[in-house]
């Protein structure tokens, strides 16, 4: 068995979407995503990976194809994810149209976070809670 390298990804979000490309461009520009890979095929994206620059950890997505094995509906996911500064990822969202559903606030538990939904209808939690230590 391969060691695992503790800086790639050990989990990935999977979605599938009616329009994979304007996905992509949106969460690459409204959240900051960097796409590391886009495999394309008759001209709809079959598989592409976006990476969190701010923590090890990504999304698998793709091009809806209802009756495949693995299909999932287009727009009922909902994700976290750790953000250093929620105040400027939240601005930089708004600034390139993403709908808020949640503004950002202050929580009880001590994050600072905010909830986006993208153009396909699934929502996007961002926040400063990095979640519970892992017990030795």
């Amino acid at each position: 068995m391969q060691a695992t390298d503790r800086t790639s990804p050990g989990l990935f979000h999977t979605l599938q979407a009616v329009d994979a490309g304007a996905l992509i461009d949106f969460c690459t520009e409204a959240f900051g995503f960097v796409l590391t890979a886009r495999y394309e095929d008759d001209g709809r994206v079959a598989h592409a990976e976006l990476r969190w620059p701010e923590a090890p950890g990504g999304v698998m997505l793709g091009t809806y194809a209802p009756g495949r094995e693995y299909s999932q509906t287009p727009g009922t996911a909902g994700a976290y994810l750790v953000t250093e500064d929620a105040d400027a990822l939240c601005a930089r969202a708004l600034a390139r149209g993403a709908e808020i559903v949640v503004p950002l606030r202050d929580t009880d538990y001590g994050s600072r976070e905010f909830t986006v939904r993208d153009p396909e209808g699934n929502l996007w939690s961002f926040g400063t809670y990095p979640g519970a230590p892992l017990e030795e």
